[in-house]
């Protein structure tokens, strides 16, 4: 039985260390890590994991980090991913987006969010753990994932297929604004290609117009869109049009090609063969063809690796252990229960507990309404509670 003077021991470190923890994100901040692009970031994360006294720090063929902490039958895995999206409009911003400024309470900048600020918390976890003597069997893998931004679990899939990394428990760090989150709906890119036939502008109806074929369709899959399935937990299936693009001979012929990009989120009870065979009943009468997309890149260390771009849903009831621990957790350390919810974007949990089903939860400093936005932003006191919730599981799991 831990007693509650630990909660109180860890979560007074977790303030002592809020500048180191501010600082190491800022650190982090200042190397912009686009995907495939994280070499730099990656150099950062490991001089500080080794500076706070990780048993081992190392990159792996794809460029994660894994650092870890322990030698136990138990692992766990505390996740959270280093790349990050582009910083936009730049005069849409207040701040320099990599100047990583700590100023009234927060920490400034591309990645503060979405989502370095989980990396900064989880490595000043680990020194709390190293200093608060993790004596209950566990190993604990810090992962700092990459290429991420691009596809979601890509990164997973190769930390169990290469690496055979597989806990028996995992933590989420992308932003929940300190709730404990149990799921959230997945996605697929699916493309729909349609076939005309050209003929000269003036005279139209000798052609087959590929655009026209794909805007009855488009319309079609917007109406579909109004009747997908509900999840009372993780709410409506969607689906939209995100891309059309097209070609001719020349502008004044028609169109003899045409393709739209679909984006589709799945709620519980949705998955690839249902989603795929509603775009097919819309467009057979034209022939098209639908596929589903696949990601195949080189990774800074050299490493191509790839996968299909289907990225299950996946959720947990609020009974099961880990998200009791998580609320527990939470109520230890802070006196009070979390909110317990889900969330709207998609994660690396679409691998963790999508395909390989490993028990997961999410808890991450931040907001997640300014994922991907302009004047990102991350409370110097969420940081704080992230680094206490993280070391505090490890110890009580």
């Amino acid at each position: 039985m831990i007693s509650m003077a630990l909660s109180e021991q860890i979560l007074a470190l977790a303030k002592q260390y809020s500048g180191y923890t501010a600082q190491n994100l800022s650190k982090m901040i200042h190397a912009k890590s686009l995907s495939t692009q994280e070499k730099e970031v990656t150099e950062v994360i490991i001089a500080q994991m080794k500076e706070a006294g990780f048993d081992e720090a190392r990159i792996d063929g794809l460029g994660n980090v894994i650092g870890r902490i322990g030698n136990g039958k138990k692992i766990i895995v505390i996740d959270g991913h280093i790349d990050t999206v582009d910083t936009g409009n730049l005069n849409n911003w207040d701040k320099d987006p990599f100047s990583g400024e700590i100023s009234g309470g927060f920490v400034y900048g591309r990645g503060t969010v979405d989502q370095k600020s989980g990396v900064a918390a989880f490595i000043t976890a680990g020194r709390i753990l190293k200093e608060t003597n993790l004596l209950n069997d566990v190993t604990v893998y810090f992962t700092g994932t990459v290429m991420e931004e691009d596809c979601d679990g890509l990164c997973w899939k190769y930390l169990v297929e290469e690496e055979k990394i597989r806990p028996d428990f995992a933590i989420i760090t992308e932003p929940t604004d300190c709730k404990v989150y149990r799921g959230h709906r997945g996605r697929m890119e699916i493309e729909v290609s349609f076939h005309g036939v050209s003929s000269h502008g003036s005279a139209p109806e000798r052609g087959v117009n590929a655009i026209y074929m794909a805007s009855k369709a488009a319309l079609a899959i917007e109406q579909l869109n109004e009747r997908l399935m509900f999840d009372p937990f993780l709410g409506k299936g969607t689906v939209t049009v995100t891309e059309m693009v097209s070609s001719s001979p020349s502008l004044c012929a028609v169109s003899d090609f045409c393709k739209i990009h679909l984006d589709r989120r799945l709620t519980w009870g949705e998955d690839k063969a249902l989603a795929v065979s509603q775009i097919e009943e819309i467009v057979k009468e034209f022939g098209a063809k639908v596929e589903v997309l696949n990601y195949s890149e080189k990774g800074f260390t050299g490493t191509e690796y790839g996968m299909e771009k289907y990225f299950p849903t996946w959720k947990l009831a609020e009974d099961t252990p880990i998200v009791q621990t998580g609320i527990k957790t939470y109520t230890d350390l802070f006196g009070t229960a979390p909110v317990v919810d889900k969330w709207t974007f998609s994660t690396n949990g679409i691998m963790i507990n999508g395909v390989y089903k490993i028990p997961a939860i999410g808890f991450g400093p931040g907001n997640e309404a300014l994922a991907h936005a302009p004047n990102e932003k991350v409370p110097v006191d969420d940081l704080v509670k992230a680094s206490a919730f993280y070391a505090y599981f490890c110890h009580i799991i």
